[in-house]
This record gives structure tokens, C-alpha cells and sequence, in this order.
């Protein structure tokens, strides 16, 4: 099993904390990888009572806050939905993917891990007047 250090960041230079995500292949792609994620993310947040979603992407009817996404109402996140919106974002460049500095820029790439790999998901922030 590798245990992997996920981190979000922002170009605008914000951190937020790191995280582990279990994985039991020596390889995946990033497609897999990103689905994950996003899997663990949506059950965590569908298990606890907070209105307030951390995710890679917002769900639907959900509206921006300092710390994440908070929802109109207190409801079940979709993770099929997240998934297809984060595979969107990617897609459409919401956000980069870095595997130990290595941008990855293909969905279907295949990714060695190591027990010390970090994955950064850098979302872009768009530049004011720009």
C-alpha cells in the first residue's frame, strides 16, 4: 500500500492542508487517481453534519466561502457528479496537477507511485482585469 500526500494550492500562493490518500497499486492513472480522491472527499463530507463542502471542485447549488463550499442546504453530495466536474475542470485547465513537481497534463497518464509521493492540485486563479 502507498500512502499518498495530497495538497491543494491556489496561484494566488494559498496552502491548504496536507492529507493521505490510500492507494494499493504501484501504478494508476490520473483519471483514477482524481476519482479517488474526489470519492473520499464526497464520503467524508456526506458523513458529517457541516454544510460546509472542502472539495477539488463545488457541487451544485453550492456558493463559494472562505473555507469551501457551503450548499444551500444541507444535502447528499453526488460523487459520479464531483467526478465528472473535476474531470471537466481539469479538462478545461480549473486546475493542474503536479506528482512530485512533475506537471501531469493527460487524464489517461500513468503514474508510478513511491511511498513518499505528493500530489499538488494547483487551481488557477484568474488574474483581476485579465
Amino acid at each position: 500500500m502507498f500512502i499518498v500526500t495530497v495538497v491543494d494550492e491556489t496561484t494566488a500562493g494559498t496552502r491548504g492542508d496536507a492529507w493521505h490518500l490510500d492507494i494499493f497499486e504501484e501504478t494508476l492513472t490520473l483519471r483514477e487517481l482524481i476519482r479517488r480522491r474526489v470519492f473520499q472527499e464526497v464520503a467524508e463530507y456526506n458523513a458529517r453534519p457541516d454544510p460546509v463542502f472542502q472539495g477539488l471542485v463545488r457541487p451544485d447549488d453550492a456558493e463559494v466561502t472562505l473555507n469551501g463550499y457551503r450548499l444551500r442546504s444541507k444535502r447528499h453530495v453526488d460523487p459520479e457528479r464531483q467526478v465528472a466536474s473535476a474531470l471537466a475542470a481539469f479538462e478545461r485547465n480549473g486546475f493542474v496537477v503536479l506528482v512530485d513537481d512533475r506537471q501531469v497534463e493527460d487524464l489517461d497518464a500513468t503514474l508510478a507511485l513511491a511511498m513518499d509521493t505528493q500530489v499538488t492540485f494547483l487551481k488557477l486563479v484568474p488574474l483581476v482585469g485579465g
